[in-house]
């Protein structure tokens, strides 16, 4: 049974990142000078996976990372559910501040079941991340394209595989570098009877060789 695969990349980085700032889908920043020159300087010094379809979160830094590693792309699409988690109250903070409040404190223990004043609970953040990957699969699989690429962030991606991917690793075990990610695999039975995908390689080939 044929396999569909998904290149599943974090986008680049933000000045927000470099300034240990919190940001979720109510930060909209651009790549920043340096994320644009780690993003060519890995494609020149390993290699990308061609794709033709490209998803991506809406957000500046995912379209603007897509445009730096697949300028070609024939079908470029949005979905709004490849945005990050809204992070409300610690929205634009920095790190070093945050570890001092009191509710970031019971927002980092998954036990408390904290919902930061003005973001998205975390059972609806986990849910749209699960439910937009099977959905990408569902899209190749009936449109018959066997290769796809999706541009999105590192709390997306980390959700996405510690609930559907094989092998099973927590979340923080399938973070991703800026720029990087991982290949994905599905075939049809998988995605009907399992609702699974499969890791296969970490992307750009040869990054960690």
């Amino acid at each position: 049974m044929k396999n569909y695969r998904l290149y599943l990349i974090r986008h680049g980085i933000t000045q927000g990142n470099l300034d240990g700032v919190y940001m979720g889908s109510g930060t909209d920043e651009p790549l920043c000078a340096e994320g644009e020159r780690r993003l060519r300087a890995l494609a020149a010094q390993f290699t990308y996976p061609r794709a033709d379809t490209v998803f991506s979160s809406p957000l500046r830094r995912a379209v603007e990372t897509v445009e730096a590693l697949f300028p070609d792309a024939k079908d470029k699409i949005i979905l709004a559910d490849l945005r990050e988690s809204a992070f409300g109250e610690f929205e634009g903070r920095r790190l070093t501040e945050l570890t001092r409040d009191e509710h970031f404190r019971l927002w980092m223990d998954p036990a408390q079941h904290y919902t930061p004043e003005g973001g998205e609970p975390a059972a609806e953040f986990h849910s749209r991340c699960a439910k937009v990957l099977m959905g990408m699969f569902e899209f190749l699989m009936r449109r018959g394209v066997g290769e796809a690429a999706c541009v999105t962030h590192g709390g997306v991606i980390m959700s996405m595989l510690a609930q559907c991917a094989l092998p099973r690793r927590a979340p923080e075990q399938w973070m991703a570098d800026s720029g990087c990610g991982y290949v994905l695999q599905c075939s049809p039975e998988q995605w009907m009877r399992d609702g699974i995908v499969e890791v296969s390689e970490i992307i750009p080939f040869g990054y960690l060789d």
